[in-house]
């Protein structure tokens, strides 16, 4: 009797509710789908695409043209959005589980603000360079953004892949995925500044407005709105 009272305390300790991840699986599924597709479709550009941590080679040979609109990388923009808004999503379930439990629909408010605030975002950069008639130096920054956030989207995805199947997702983790993301973008502005340094030399106090303007104060604004 004493054994059967103590298998049973122990049964206890181990069970715990699980909840579906039928739809992530389906959304997983489709970006896997779409990275075959682009690998198939475009297989040098994927290849160089993927060693750009690596070297520049990219960006010399794939991307002389810089078109925004490729097809190419409007797939990977795709596979972005899915990939931080599930990460969005997963750190909700750590920070505001009553949120994930009371809305069916956050996934998809995630999704469309990420989605909104990146359009957004490009579209007003493309107004500045019209408007100061630097079209061809705004697109080629664009560009070079798109292409480093698509693959640190696709690290983004990676990484939700992990945390909802595999490791248990904790605060102090969600902080070091935030802080190697932070680094990796700035890394990239970093690289796409040195690109274009002489210019941005000899018109130092017009850089310093565009980082005030268009890079910093979107993302104070939107903290602020999620706060």
């Amino acid at each position: 009797m004493l054994y059967i009272s103590t298998m049973s305390i122990a049964l206890q300790y181990v069970q715990r509710e699980v909840s579906s991840l039928d739809w992530i699986t389906a959304l997983l599924v489709c970006c896997i789908v779409l990275l075959t597709i682009v690998k198939y479709k475009y297989p040098n550009r994927f290849q160089e695409f993927i060693k750009l941590p690596l070297t520049d080679t990219y960006f010399l040979v794939q991307g002389k043209g810089n078109v925004v609109q490729h097809p190419f990388n409007m797939l990977l923009f795709v596979i972005q959005i899915i990939g931080f808004s599930l990460l969005l999503y997963s750190s909700f379930t750590v920070f505001f589980p009553e949120e994930v439990s009371t809305n069916n629909y956050l996934f998809i408010q995630i999704a469309s603000a990420y989605t909104l605030f990146a359009c957004c975002k490009f579209c007003v950069e493309k107004i500045v360079g019209t408007t100061l008639s630097i079209d061809t130096l705004v697109n080629k920054y664009l560009y070079y953004k798109l292409t480093h956030r698509n693959l640190i989207g696709i690290l983004a995805l990676i990484c939700s892949i992990f945390l909802f199947y595999v490791v248990n997702p904790s605060p102090t983790i969600f902080i070091v995925i935030a802080a190697i993301i932070v680094l990796l973008n700035c890394i990239s502005l970093f690289y796409s500044y040195k690109t274009h340094s002489k210019l941005i030399i000899g018109n130092f106090f017009y850089f310093i407005l565009y980082l005030c303007a268009l890079e910093f104060s979107p993302y104070i604004i939107l903290y602020k709105v999620l706060i």
